[in-house]
């Protein structure tokens, strides 16, 4: 009988966590960013897309997985694009293998290097669990200096899809988005979000949990205390930016976001924030 657990290993050479529970369920999560590389519900198949080109290297984001983005979302402020945190290596806090579920946290907090950029105290945690089908990762947030912070935050999930031509997205018909690509602010007017262009939406106060369809599975996807979902598909865009992704890769992928962007978070001295996105494989 598989019996659950929770390891120190390495993952293309960086140190990482290892989780499994009694069912088979798995993930792997890197010191660096805290970043989950890998998520396998019981007796399933990798749910996240990871590129075969990922640069896994100190200092470098990953692409694929979940990077957390922390505390600008993008290049929206002055800071540089999505922010520091999935760049830098995190300290492992703890992790346990229980009856049914496994979890991992990670801390990072303000440092010169962080200070230099934004100058703010602060106290970072990321917690990964999972439990069966189930994926659930919850970044908090604590105001540990003497001023008051605001920010922007993500948890940037690369879903891994068969073929993202075929996929229907469901839970986001009249929301309200913001469109990156034309530049506009629009109402989401479909019963579904299908991918057959380049995408890049930030749908606004969208509480609803969303449904990501395939042919023969589902994934059901739901953030909590994080109102804003971020909708992301480069499609055939061969920004030099790209370059960690092979030519096909967009075809592997769909990005579906738990944020805070519209209505950035203010924390008074020692207050405290948190937001979570859980994922469900359904099939």
């Amino acid at each position: 009988m598989s019996t659950g657990l929770a390891e120190i290993t390495t993952f293309n050479g960086m140190p990482a966590i290892y989780l499994r529970t009694p069912d088979g369920s798995e993930a792997t999560v890197l010191l660096h960013g805290a970043h989950v590389v890998s998520w396998k519900p019981g007796g399933g198949e990798e749910r996240l897309y990871l590129s075969e080109k990922a640069i896994f290297e100190e200092g470098k984001a990953v692409r694929g997985g979940i990077p957390v983005i922390f505390p600008q979302f993008s290049n929206r402020g002055p800071l540089p694009g999505h922010g520091f945190a999935r760049n830098l290596s995190w300290q492992h806090m703890s992790s346990r293998a229980m009856d049914d579920t496994a979890i991992a946290v990670f801390q990072l907090t303000d440092s010169e290097i962080t200070r230099a950029i934004w100058p703010h105290a602060f106290n970072a945690e990321i917690s990964v669990a999972i439990s069966n089908a189930r994926l659930d990762v919850e970044l908090a947030i604590e105001n540990t200096g003497k001023q008051a912070m605001s920010f922007t935050a993500a948890l940037h999930t690369y879903l891994r899809v068969a073929e993202v031509e075929e996929i229907e997205l469901e839970g986001l018909h009249g929301q309200r988005y913001y469109d990156n690509v034309k530049g506009i602010e629009k109402i989401d007017s479909g019963v579904m979000l299908s991918i057959d262009r380049e995408v890049d939406r930030i749908y606004f106060a969208s509480t609803k949990p969303l449904l990501l369809r395939e042919r023969r599975r589902a994934l059901g996807i739901h953030g909590e205390n994080m109102p804003d979902v971020v909708v992301w598909n480069p499609w055939k865009n061969r920004d030099p930016k790209f370059s960690d992704m092979p030519d096909s890769g967009f075809r592997r992928m769909l990005c579906v976001e738990a944020a805070v962007i519209d209505k950035p978070v203010c924390l008074s001295p020692q207050a405290s924030w948190w937001g979570r996105q859980t994922l469900v494989a359904l099939g």
